[in-house]
């Protein structure tokens, strides 16, 4: 099979791509950087800017499936400048896509798309499965909303749309884990608020085999992309520090002090969603990794 992938050199992409070529698929991907093309056996680079609305229209060629993971990073200090990004980021590219493959003939039955947990409303005491209705009007759930409306158009062209809202993504290679570890590594660890609110979490190796298991299994739909064991951040903050054998003795951090040095980002830290992984367990998927202290060991131990 080849896959076309956008943000196939992020963190998550690049585990994607060692596990596809390893199981003997062809792998296509589109960078916004012309020094990142490689023209490699099964792995081939394409230059597109989904800002100027240009792609290379070969990277279609022979593509079976597409799978969408190019988004700029929402981890960043949210000026009015970086929101308008981190929405075109995913629109534009998701609308880039669509017209190319609306505009020639192709192999396309499928594409999985990255998405986000904020389209949930916060909430401390209720879990969310994918049938939820409810939302919030939030900057991140609008940006979701929005994220997944220009995948869904997709569906018009008769090819298999899954979405995977993903949770907080555990790697020792970048994302939020290390930023977590940086202050208990230095005995400096806190929880965050209340520390009640609820994180659902994936480790990477897991996220990257539901991708597999999507593609393989032509999944359609939402899936919730998380382990089914959601922790608070207090339980986070202390399996964390029990890892890494570092103490925890700091109070934890009061929300507007965050708020002053993160600005409207920090509801990041502060947000609780509790997500249920039911739907894709029942599809038949496996996780490696289901418990935090499990997933923390494999990472850190």
């Amino acid at each position: 099979m080849k896959i076309l992938i956008t943000g196939a050199t992020g963190l998550i992409g690049s585990e994607l791509v060692k596990l596809l070529l390893s199981k003997n698929h062809s792998v296509n991907y589109l960078t916004t950087s012309k020094s990142k093309i490689e023209n490699k056996p099964n792995y081939e680079g394409f230059y597109w800017s989904p800002e100027e609305g240009k792609i290379d229209e070969n990277a279609l060629q022979g593509v079976d499936a597409i799978i969408h993971l190019a988004g700029a990073n929402i981890a960043q200090r949210w000026t009015d400048k970086y929101k308008q990004e981190i929405i075109e980021s995913r629109t534009l590219s998701s609308e880039l896509l669509y017209n190319l493959v609306k505009k020639h003939p192709n192999s396309v039955k499928q594409i999985i798309s990255a998405s986000g947990t904020a389209i949930y409303p916060d909430s401390i005491s209720k879990v969310y499965y994918e049938t939820a209705t409810e939302s919030e009007d939030s900057f991140l759930s609008n940006v979701v909303k929005r994220w997944e409306e220009s995948v869904n158009t997709f569906q018009v062209l008769g090819i298999k749309v899954c979405k995977l809202r993903t949770g907080i993504v555990l790697s020792n290679l970048g994302g939020a884990l290390p930023e977590m570890v940086k202050p208990i590594n230095m005995g400096l660890g806190a929880g965050m608020g209340s520390g009640k609110q609820m994180q659902s979490w994936i480790h990477i190796k897991d996220l990257v085999a539901l991708y597999y298991f999507a593609l393989e299994n032509q999944l359609g739909g939402v899936y919730n992309a998380v382990s089914p064991n959601p922790v608070s951040n207090q339980e986070l903050t202390k399996v964390i520090a029990k890892t890494l054998k570092k103490p925890l003795w700091l109070p934890n951090v009061p929300k507007f002090v965050m708020k002053i040095v993160l600005g409207e980002m920090c509801e990041l830290l502060f947000s609780s969603k509790n997500l249920s992984a039911k739907k894709i367990s029942t599809a038949g998927f496996q996780f490696q990794f289901p418990r935090i202290d499990r997933a923390l060991a494999d990472l850190y131990a």
